[in-house]
């Protein structure tokens, strides 16, 4: 079973939930998520299953759509509704006042993760240390926000939408949002709806998980539907014989005819040296990824699919 299944995810599961149902519905054990979503949040969990689980650091790249429930007026110290109160001040801005602290939060920047994630210090967790009230120390990590777009303000709650890249901690933007609007801010709810390629109209619920058959059919991405903002080249069967054997291919072993993102290339060549090119047979089914072999023209097949 080598593909992705998109589960909506519910609240109150982790991800590594939603993992153990998938494994034991489709009878799989090689599953593994692109990308966690807390408790709290609920919404688009692409599943790599099978042989494409060594794509996930591929699918898990991708930038993100969310919409965000903001609470203002409070803070507490996991930036979200579930932890601890630690400021109330019972203001909420006017949307004119969150237009403005959500200027300087769009664009790139440096983010800082909220102590209570799963980032490691000195090979521990940050949120075990953080609920061991012992000193966190977290370095910024580089994001970029696309869209951030206050759609509706009703009594203290905010609903934002969201755009950003991998990595972005959508609870530290409440936190900052909140600093920034002068009235303290937390996470009070999130659904994620894109994940890179991945939209919520693909998902399947946990019922329709464990129930199985043909909704779960026609949810299923195959391997060879992945990764489409790839270039991609179809080999001959020397090209495929040499790829099964994680050999370089050239000019020689790509077939005239190629699928409709065509042929990439870089100073004539078939390959960008900083970029990843599908490697499908002449049947269409995907055999690997591969990269700028040691000839201008050679491609070498890094992540081997067969």
């Amino acid at each position: 079973m080598d593909g992705v299944l998109v589960v909506d995810k519910p609240q109150g599961l982790t991800s590594h939930d939603v993992v153990v149902v998938a494994r034991r519905c489709l009878g799989e054990r090689r599953i593994g998520h692109t990308g966690t979503l807390d408790p709290l949040a609920t919404g688009v969990l692409p599943l790599a299953c099978g042989r494409a689980t060594r794509l996930v650091r591929f699918l898990a790249s991708s930038d993100k759509d969310y919409e965000a429930g903001i609470r203002f007026g409070l803070s507490t110290d996991s930036y979200d509704i579930t932890g601890h109160e630690v400021t109330r001040s019972g203001l909420v801005p006017t949307r004119q006042a969150i237009e403005a602290a959500l200027e300087p939060l769009r664009g790139e920047y440096l983010q800082m993760p909220p102590a209570f994630s799963a980032k490691k210090v000195g090979g521990q967790r940050a949120y075990a240390l953080a609920r061991r009230e012992e000193e966190v120390t977290l370095a910024a990590v580089a994001v970029h926000v696309t869209r951030a777009e206050l759609v509706d303000l009703t009594g203290a709650s905010a609903r934002i939408l969201i755009t950003c890249s991998s990595g972005f901690y959508v609870r530290s933007f409440a936190h900052a949002l909140g600093e920034l609007a002068g009235t303290g801010a937390c996470l009070e709810s999130l659904r994620r709806t894109r994940s890179g390629e991945f939209r919520i109209e693909q998902a399947v619920d946990l019922d329709q998980l464990r129930q199985g058959g043909p909704i779960v059919a026609d949810k299923w991405i195959a391997l060879d539907e992945l990764l489409t903002a790839l270039p991609s080249v179809r080999l001959t069967a020397e090209g495929r014989r040499r790829v099964s054997h994680g050999q370089e291919v050239g000019p020689t072993h790509v077939l005239g005819g190629q699928p409709s993102e065509g042929r990439p290339t870089a100073k004539g060549g078939v390959g960008d040296a900083d970029a990843w090119v599908r490697l499908f047979d002449d049947a269409g089914h995907l055999l690997a990824l591969g990269t700028t072999g040691s000839g201008q023209d050679a491609l070498h097949p890094a992540v081997v699919l067969i």
